[in-house]
């Protein structure tokens, strides 16, 4: 006579639940990623008791060397205005300015205006006070 349990054990693993882990964890990392975007040259920010996160669509970066790119392509300071206005041609964007905080205050002015003539909202990017 043979006899059989009624409960069957079941000798498959699923991984459903750790496919939805793994997919929920990407979505995150994806989501958040997108909210801090380094500039390409190594600047050292200027101080700020409010430091907003801004969606960045054009970056400026000026390091204390007065090297100067915009959104990570190096460019000589005669060709700020023209890659901005190549950036900027259709729609009125958002210019973020890196710029390191030992570089003298006309390039920033400069910087500033050039992205104003061109309708851009302009804003200076600042590390929090610890």
């Amino acid at each position: 006579m043979a006899l059989q349990s009624k409960n069957k054990i079941e000798t498959a693993f699923s991984m459903s639940s750790m496919t939805d882990i793994i997919f929920l964890l990407l979505i995150f990392f994806m989501l958040t990623s997108s909210f801090i975007t380094p500039s390409g040259l190594p600047v050292n920010l200027p101080s700020s008791e409010t430091s907003d996160i801004v969606m960045q669509e054009v970056t400026v970066s000026v390091t204390k060397d007065l090297r100067f790119s915009v959104n990570d392509k190096r460019v000589s300071r005669e060709e700020i205005k023209a890659e901005l206005e190549m950036l900027l041609r259709d729609t009125k964007g958002h210019v973020v300015l890196h710029i390191d905080k030992e570089v003298p205050v006309e390039y920033l002015v400069e910087i500033g205006g050039i992205a104003a003539t061109l309708e851009a909202n302009v804003s200076i990017a600042t590390k929090p006070f610890k």
